[in-house]
């Protein structure tokens, strides 16, 4: 990766980071889950909309370090709209990029802006921090109430 990718995409974890979007629960939230990073101290709960099979909107409180926090807000403008199926498509791009070498061209253009996660496949430790809304989310849109947890 390029010294000027590497600096873009620092910037756009650091905006996310600062200014989270979706940093709310929404009104008419009819799901939700917990994650928890005891390693990192990330704690977050992702609220979800599904109606139809369809992410009608999404939001996400907590705390957390910048790579979580500009994840979860990355994910909520990245599923918002989605059906479920497409949003299960998404999160699998999104790990895979983050845990394997081999990244298929077609989830490679899938990911949009959550490429900017590229990098973090490099500290093993982060992925977790990455992945922690994401893998809320998928508690929430199954329904399980059950919280996520990276160990």
């Amino acid at each position: 990766m390029s010294a000027d990718l590497r600096e873009l995409y620092q910037s756009v974890i650091l905006d996310h980071n600062k200014a989270p979007r979706n940093f709310c629960k929404p009104k008419c939230a009819n799901r939700s889950a917990e994650g928890i990073n005891p390693l990192c101290g990330d704690q977050l709960t992702v609220y979800l909309t599904v109606e139809d099979g369809i992410v009608k909107d999404v939001g996400f409180s907590g705390t957390g370090c910048a790579i979580s926090t500009a994840s979860a807000s990355l994910m909520t403008q990245s599923i918002k709209g989605k059906k479920i199926e497409d949003v299960e498509h998404l999160f699998a791009g999104f790990h895979e990029m983050l845990t394997s070498d081999k990244l298929s061209k077609t989830r490679d253009e899938d990911l949009g802006k959550l490429s900017v996660f590229s990098g973090v496949r490099e500290f093993p430790m982060r992925v977790k921090c990455a992945t922690l809304a994401w893998h809320a989310m998928t508690e929430a849109l199954h329904n399980t109430g059950q919280s996520a947890t990276t160990e």
